[in-house]
Protein backbone atom coordinates (compact mmCIF):
# COMPACT_ATOMS: atom_id res chain seq x y z
CA UNK A 1 0.00 0.00 0.00
CA UNK A 2 1.06 3.19 -0.88
CA UNK A 3 1.18 5.86 1.23
CA UNK A 4 2.25 9.83 1.48
CA UNK A 5 5.46 10.83 3.20
CA UNK A 6 5.97 13.75 5.84
CA UNK A 7 8.22 16.59 4.66
CA UNK A 8 10.82 15.43 6.98
CA UNK A 9 10.90 11.64 5.64
CA UNK A 10 11.08 13.10 2.25
CA UNK A 11 14.00 14.92 2.69
CA UNK A 12 15.67 12.27 4.73
CA UNK A 13 14.84 9.59 2.00
CA UNK A 14 16.45 12.55 -0.79
CA UNK A 15 19.19 12.99 1.43
CA UNK A 16 20.01 9.03 2.00
CA UNK A 17 19.71 9.09 -2.05
CA UNK A 18 22.58 11.74 -2.73
CA UNK A 19 24.77 10.78 0.20
CA UNK A 20 26.33 8.01 -2.71
CA UNK A 21 27.95 9.50 -5.50
CA UNK A 22 27.27 6.12 -7.41
CA UNK A 23 23.22 6.89 -6.43
CA UNK A 24 24.03 11.03 -7.54
CA UNK A 25 24.87 9.53 -11.05
CA UNK A 26 22.23 7.48 -11.64
CA UNK A 27 19.49 10.45 -10.31
CA UNK A 28 21.29 12.77 -12.78
CA UNK A 29 21.29 10.13 -15.89
CA UNK A 30 17.60 9.11 -14.79
CA UNK A 31 16.85 12.97 -15.20
CA UNK A 32 17.61 12.98 -18.51
CA UNK A 33 15.81 9.94 -19.69
CA UNK A 34 14.17 6.71 -18.61
CA UNK A 35 16.95 4.00 -18.86
CA UNK A 36 17.67 0.06 -18.32
CA UNK A 37 20.33 -1.56 -15.73
CA UNK A 38 22.45 -2.57 -18.65
CA UNK A 39 22.70 0.87 -20.04
CA UNK A 40 22.99 2.93 -16.82
CA UNK A 41 25.71 0.08 -15.91
CA UNK A 42 28.04 0.96 -18.92
CA UNK A 43 27.07 4.31 -19.36
CA UNK A 44 28.24 5.11 -15.68
CA UNK A 45 31.07 2.13 -15.52
CA UNK A 46 29.80 -0.16 -12.67
CA UNK A 47 29.26 -3.48 -12.31
CA UNK A 48 25.33 -4.70 -12.69
CA UNK A 49 25.64 -6.07 -9.19
CA UNK A 50 26.73 -3.21 -7.67
CA UNK A 51 24.04 -0.84 -9.83
CA UNK A 52 21.42 -3.28 -8.77
CA UNK A 53 21.80 -2.25 -5.03
CA UNK A 54 22.34 1.10 -5.56
CA UNK A 55 18.99 1.04 -7.98
CA UNK A 56 17.07 -0.78 -5.13
CA UNK A 57 18.10 1.85 -2.42
CA UNK A 58 17.01 4.39 -5.12
CA UNK A 59 13.26 2.36 -4.95
CA UNK A 60 13.56 1.94 -1.39
CA UNK A 61 13.84 5.64 -1.03
CA UNK A 62 11.06 6.71 -3.70
CA UNK A 63 12.64 8.30 -5.67
CA UNK A 64 12.79 5.89 -8.94
CA UNK A 65 9.87 2.95 -10.20
CA UNK A 66 10.11 0.34 -12.13
CA UNK A 67 8.35 0.28 -15.51
CA UNK A 68 7.92 -2.98 -17.33
CA UNK A 69 8.82 -2.85 -20.80
CA UNK A 70 8.05 -6.48 -22.65
CA UNK A 71 10.57 -8.62 -20.95
CA UNK A 72 13.08 -5.92 -19.54
CA UNK A 73 12.53 -3.78 -16.60
CA UNK A 74 12.77 0.21 -17.36
CA UNK A 75 13.58 2.68 -14.39
CA UNK A 76 12.61 6.45 -14.38
CA UNK A 77 12.30 9.06 -12.16
CA UNK A 78 9.40 8.46 -9.52
CA UNK A 79 8.41 11.71 -10.46
CA UNK A 80 9.56 14.48 -13.32
CA UNK A 81 9.11 17.18 -10.39
CA UNK A 82 13.15 15.08 -8.59
CA UNK A 83 14.50 16.11 -11.88
CA UNK A 84 13.53 19.92 -11.64
CA UNK A 85 14.52 19.52 -7.64
CA UNK A 86 17.97 18.19 -8.70
CA UNK A 87 18.58 20.42 -11.62
CA UNK A 88 17.64 23.64 -8.53
CA UNK A 89 20.42 21.62 -6.21
CA UNK A 90 23.03 21.95 -9.24
CA UNK A 91 22.38 25.53 -9.31
CA UNK A 92 22.22 26.44 -5.84
CA UNK A 93 25.49 28.22 -4.01
CA UNK A 94 26.77 26.03 -1.50
CA UNK A 95 29.17 28.01 0.80
CA UNK A 96 32.16 25.55 2.08
CA UNK A 97 35.24 26.30 3.00
CA UNK A 98 37.92 24.25 1.20
CA UNK A 99 39.98 22.74 4.30
CA UNK A 100 36.69 22.31 6.43
CA UNK A 101 34.12 19.11 7.02
CA UNK A 102 31.09 19.17 8.69
CA UNK A 103 31.61 19.22 13.01
CA UNK A 104 29.96 15.42 12.65
CA UNK A 105 31.75 14.37 9.80
CA UNK A 106 34.08 11.59 11.16
CA UNK A 107 30.82 9.84 13.45
CA UNK A 108 27.94 10.46 11.42
CA UNK A 109 29.58 9.79 8.04
CA UNK A 110 28.82 13.62 7.24
CA UNK A 111 29.92 15.25 4.02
Amino acid sequence: MLTVASDIDVLARFGRALADPIRCRILLALRQDAAYPSDLADALAVSRTRLSNHLACLRDCGLVVTVPDGRRTRYELADERLGQALDHLLTAVVAVESDKTCHDAATEGCC
